[in-house]
């Protein structure tokens, strides 16, 4: 499986278990992003620590992601980003938009804060 998806009390954890996110992958990511929504899931953890290189077209996954989050009134984490990945959101100037944690924990930690702070 390219992908393994994880759901916790309030969020889905999208983890990728590919080398390369490009126009091979980045459609089932985009499926699998755009089901998790219909399904009613606001908050999603992207986990991209095994991929290694990212095109357009995972990068337009990950702004799906975040897009449908956000009209959901809800959280798009981006974590584990390589090197060469960090790189290139940098490049692309998407630091700005995204956000980014270093780890799985960080995120959820920052995913469930978030939550708090939209109940408040």
């Amino acid at each position: 499986m390219k992908f393994a998806v994880e759901s916790k009390d309030k969020l889905v954890i999208i983890s990728t278990n590919v080398e390369k996110l490009d126009a091979l992958q980045a459609p089932e990511l985009k499926s699998e992003i755009v089901l998790q929504n219909k399904a009613g899931v606001r908050n999603i953890v992207l986990d991209l620590s095994s991929t290694r290189y990212i095109d357009s077209s995972g990068l337009s996954a990950i702004l799906v992601a975040n897009r449908l989050c956000r009209d959901a009134n809800g959280s798009c984490v981006i974590t584990g980003l390589q090197d060469s990945v960090k790189k290139l959101i940098t490049l692309s100037q998407l630091e700005s938009v995204l956000k980014i944690t270093p780890t799985v924990n960080e995120a959820v930690d920052l995913v469930y804060m978030e939550e708090v702070e939209r109940e408040l």
